[in-house]
């Protein structure tokens, strides 16, 4: 039954994707794949994960803008009776214990315990828009690909996300020319939680060598 079912995903997974491209190369986007990782690899060998991660303390900067940005919408986060969710602190504790950003800092954190980061490629959001075409040169270099020259002054959108599945916190849509963004999470969070939020992921920030960068 094992190898059975080992079968059925890696045949699932390939007449998948022949039925809906050509192309020689594809990539499937999960957060998932990164703690599926040894389970992946029981039925494709060597599978190539590559994973962005970005500091939290703009993850969640840019969580609070868009909530400050709808507050006429029902968000399902603030109930005021019972205040919950009232202060930009408690929204920030609310998603760090909920998906999708606790659940896929969990993962992180579970990805690393196990070792399972040594076989994947961690490509820091900062850095990307710092040197694309340096990060893109890793990627390259790590799925085994021929370098493609792209223009990142002029990035298509190809792929069409369906946005309200996210509710206020989707936003898909790429900008055209790539470029560092502000870092504005102080003026947003405040020093006291961005120190928080510091101290609560150590272990993140000492990983991916943001400290460095203060």
């Amino acid at each position: 039954m094992e190898e059975g079912f080992k079968s059925y995903c890696k045949n699932g997974l390939e007449g998948f994707f022949n039925g809906i491209t050509d192309k020689p190369y594809v990539m499937d986007k999960s957060r998932g794949w990164g703690i599926h990782y040894n389970f992946l690899n029981s039925f494709y060998p060597n599978p190539k994960v590559v994973c962005m991660v970005r500091d939290l303390r703009g993850v969640y900067s840019s969580m609070e803008k868009n909530f400050r940005k709808n507050q006429h919408l029902d968000l399902g986060i603030v109930n005021h009776s019972q205040m919950q969710g009232t202060t930009t602190e408690k929204r920030v504790d609310i998603w760090s214990n909920t998906q999708p950003v606790g659940l896929a800092i969990e993962r992180i954190y579970q990805i690393i315990r196990e070792g399972i980061d040594k076989k994947m490629l961690f490509i820091r959001f900062e850095d990307f828009c710092q040197n694309p075409e340096q990060e893109m040169f890793k990627i390259y270099k790590y799925l085994e690909l021929p370098q493609y020259k792209h223009d990142f002054n002029n990035v298509e959108q190809l792929t069409k996300e369906d946005d309200s599945v996210y509710g206020i916190y989707g936003d898909h849509k790429i900008k055209r020319e790539i470029k560092p963004l502000k870092r504005d999470y102080e003026e947003v969070l405040g020093p006291n939680l961005c120190n928080g939020i510091l101290n609560k992921y150590k272990w993140y920030y000492q990983y991916f060598n943001y400290l460095n960068n203060e």
